[in-house]
């Protein structure tokens, strides 16, 4: 079951980046007292007592402005209200109750979403209470006061959201078949591709960048097995506007990626691969995700017999972080090699699912280890005592050591090399948890 989605929304500078910010527990949202600093939804994953969740800052909404950039803010923010399982509506006790609210009230009460009122602001409740009550007039629920620059009344707030978290087992908990995300910029041809596969035209096909507003669910059936792909709207990058402030669009991917079990990295051989590229990709490799990236529009190429093997090397290098994803050329508009998909996705399925027996694994360690010597310091040797598995999806090894301060990040990825070379797990991240433990000698 993915994580439940909770998004901040407000008028612009009543405190959302500074809120977002507490809740994350790190500074990831910028803060400036400049009404439109988040132009776009920044996401982070939270966790309160015993519920996660993935927390999404918004630009701030102006119901009424027909000033271009608001107008963008407002829309990425509308976005994240459907999107999101709980908002929490943020309004400024300093400010007092004024027009705006109500309007964006009325916006959260068509949602038909659960609302969390919060005052912010409030760094004395003695103080500021009286004003607080002034807040029941927008007839969504007690207002919370809470001060986020001095963290006051977080718990209590927290608390409230997690209440509306549905904490029943999803669908997808019992659901086995197949999950595929398909995700990438706008205009790659990521409907495309899926119509191709279905054999009809489900999903909006246009050459409008955007025109996918949402996560599409669309069920195609394969050799007797079931596969549900996920389409999302592209990522898009406002380069018209050029400020260090921007952010991209990426709520849309991050809560399609979580629902998936493979991701299909979608890119257009006609522009190549790309930084923006990267960064959706980087998306699901956070995540742990099955990965295969697929190169669209390759029938628009002309080609030489070196072409792959350098459009190869340019993907490899940008996406230097997931060496282990497959590459596949195709056509969505000619079909050419897309049945070839589903090849892959399967062999990525059981790959995540794979599990090593400990006893070959430390044979395999053993190897290792008598191969390359592990790293020392100050005459401080590292000992490796044993590794084992604890986990798919993506595969999870634990390595214990007797300092785990000696493991350095170049002898884990030489050890999960040696494992590949065992193994091969492609088109799957491995993880590597170290734990101490003391020497008996």
């Amino acid at each position: 079951m993915s994580k439940p989605i909770v998004a901040i929304v407000g008028r612009p500078n009543v405190g959302k980046s500074t809120l977002f910010n507490v809740l994350a527990g790190e500074m990831i949202s910028i803060v400036k007292d400049t009404p439109g600093v988040t132009r776009d939804r920044i996401y982070a994953d939270c966790t309160w007592l015993n519920s996660r969740f993935t927390l999404i800052d918004t630009g701030g909404i102006e119901p009424d402005t027909k000033d271009i950039i608001l107008s963008q803010m407002r829309e990425q923010a509308e976005i994240a209200i459907a999107t999101a399982d709980v908002i929490i509506f943020i309004t400024d006790v300093r400010q007092g109750l004024v027009d705006s609210d109500a309007k964006v009230a009325d916006m959260l009460r068509r949602s038909g979403k659960p609302v969390v009122l919060v005052v912010n602001k409030v760094d004395s409740f003695s103080k500021f209470m009286p004003d607080v009550y002034e807040f029941y007039n927008l007839g969504i629920g007690d207002p919370v006061p809470v001060s986020a620059a001095s963290r006051l009344g977080i718990g209590d707030l927290l608390d409230e959201v997690v209440k509306h978290f549905d904490i029943q087992e999803g669908d997808d908990e019992d659901d086995d078949r197949p999950r595929v995300a398909i995700v990438g910029k706008p205009n790659v041809g990521k409907s495309s591709i899926i119509n191709k596969l279905l054999g009809e035209n489900r999903v909006i096909v246009s050459d409008i960048a955007g025109t996918t507003r949402d996560a599409i669910d669309t069920v195609i059936k394969r050799n007797g097995t079931e596969y549900v792909f996920i389409d999302t709207a592209g990522l898009r990058r406002k380069s018209k506007i050029k400020e260090e402030l921007e952010r991209y669009s990426i709520i849309r991917t991050v809560t399609a990626v979580e629902r998936a079990d493979v991701v299909v990295l979608v890119i257009d051989a006609t522009e190549g691969v790309t930084e923006q590229d990267a960064k959706i990709a980087g998306i699901a490799h956070e995540r742990g995700k099955g990965i295969i990236i697929t190169v669209n529009k390759w029938d628009a190429i002309e080609k030489n017999n070196k072409t792959v093997n350098e459009f190869s090397a340019k993907i490899r290098e940008i996406l230097s972080f997931m060496p282990y994803a497959d590459i596949i050329y195709i056509s969505a508009l000619s079909g050419q090699r897309l049945p070839k998909l589903f090849d892959h996705i399967d062999v990525v399925i059981e790959n995540q699912n794979l599990r090593i027996s400990t006893g070959v694994l430390n044979e395999i360690l053993m190897e290792a280890v008598a191969m390359q010597q592990p790293p020392s310091d100050k005459g401080h040797r590292l000992k490796i005592y044993y590794m084992t598995q604890v986990a798919v999806k993506p595969p999870t090894f634990v390595l214990f050591v007797n300092d785990k301060e000696l493991m350095h990040f170049s002898y884990t990825r030489y050890l999960e090399n040696k494992i590949r070379e065992a193994f091969g797990f492609g088109g799957t991240s491995l993880r590597f948890i170290t734990r101490e433990r003391k020497d008996k000698e």
